[in-house]
């Protein structure tokens, strides 16, 4: 517990630093000015100050920088700037003392010093400076929770994949460090391939956590499954295992899932809730996979149509979630149209001409797209 004691006039120093030292606060560094306060603390150096003070008593009248500057730059440095500080003053101007208290300062103390008041003044001041630090480290700690969670969150996603049959790729813009959408592909058997987009509901922990659990229960489903109806099924049955019948909480997402036959040149899929995915086959008209259900988690049991299409020469398929959708409608763009006059199969090119780089960036949903092309 460092206490560090600012006043150009020595008697001060002495009689704040007995005060201090009779009820404990032994840890007591005086400065005669600011500047060798500054030196303490290595304000703008850069560096990390020796000294880590847990409290600064300064004098509001001294020399060349007064009390109401040191404050003003102690504020300025990121690394001092949660340090508590009082301000010993004989001044009685109330504007002198709120102006204090604007530029940093958290308290202050009238002189001549009264020692029962100074003494609960710091009381509370290192009381709050405990509770802030705590709730600082619970925040770091926090954070790189987070930050493993987001690495396990990524880690689940499917790799590109770029066969003789086939290609998938993905690209994903998430708003917040933990996302709601998620997308995976699955080869089935030689000709077959089981491939999903979902969007969870909401942002953050709760829909990251969600996203999880179907993660992991998504490669057994659909491999073991594979009909589009079947799974759907399955995972409406997974969705109501979290129902909170005490909260009234139904968590659900929207979802498109879809099995391709490259052999067959066949496509099945279940759109449940989602915005429509696109089939582009040259020459001829875009098909919209519109056709499904209710979104995945709403209801015990939910009604499911299966839709099957068949194609003839290769075939683009583009399947998003609505944060991209709504992100070109802002823009005043035609995302079917920039999709279909795509053809280079390079999906960050559609997405990079689209979408400029600032709002990609500061989306205030998560943006996603996957694209599938047959060879």
């Amino acid at each position: 517990m460092s206490i560090l004691i600012v006043d150009d006039n020595p008697v001060n120093l002495i009689i704040i630093e007995k005060i201090l030292k009779s009820e404990g606060y032994t840890d007591c560094i005086t400065a005669s000015s600011a500047y060798e306060l500054f030196d303490h603390l290595k304000l703008g150096s850069g560096e990390q100050p020796e000294l880590q003070a847990d409290l600064i008593l300064m004098d509001m009248m001294m020399p060349e920088i007064d009390g109401l500057e040191a404050c003003r730059r102690i504020q300025q440095e990121e690394k001092l700037k949660d340090i508590p500080i009082i301000i010993v003053t004989a001044l009685g101007d109330s504007n002198k003392l709120a102006e204090a208290l604007d530029v940093g300062a958290i308290d202050y103390v009238m002189k001549p010093i009264n020692k029962v008041e100074l003494m609960a003044r710091i009381r509370v001041a290192l009381r709050l400076k405990y509770e802030k630090d705590w709730h600082i480290e619970r925040d770091r700690k926090i954070r790189n929770e987070l930050d493993l969670a987001k690495q396990v969150q990524r880690s689940v996603l499917s790799q590109p994949l770029d066969d003789e049959a086939i290609s998938i790729a993905a690209t994903y813009y998430p708003s917040f460090e933990l996302a709601g959408d998620m997308y995976s592909w699955y080869k089935i058997d030689e000709n077959r391939y089981g491939i999903i987009l979902l969007d969870m509901m909401g942002h953050g922990i709760s829909s990251s956590l969600v996203c999880m659990f179907i993660s992991s229960v998504l490669q057994d489903t659909i491999t073991r499954l594979v009909d589009p109806e079947l799974v759907i099924n399955e995972l409406n049955r997974y969705m109501n295992q979290l129902y909170s019948q005490e909260h009234f909480i139904h968590y659900y997402f929207t979802a498109i899932y879809l099995v391709i036959d490259t052999k067959n040149k066949t496509i099945e899929y279940v759109n449940a809730g989602h915005p429509p995915g696109l089939v582009i086959r040259d020459g001829e008209e875009t098909v919209e996979l519109d056709k499904g259900s209710c979104a995945v988690g709403f209801f015990e049991q939910i009604e499911i149509n299966k839709a099957k299409l068949e194609y003839k020469e290769n075939i683009r398929i583009f399947l998003f979630t609505d944060g991209l959708l709504e992100a070109v409608e802002d823009m005043g763009q035609d995302l079917t149209e920039e999709l279909v006059s795509n053809n280079t199969g390079n999906l960050m090119n559609v997405i990079d001409r689209i979408l400029p780089e600032d709002v990609r960036d500061d989306q205030h949903d998560d943006m996603c797209m996957v694209m599938v092309r047959t060879k």
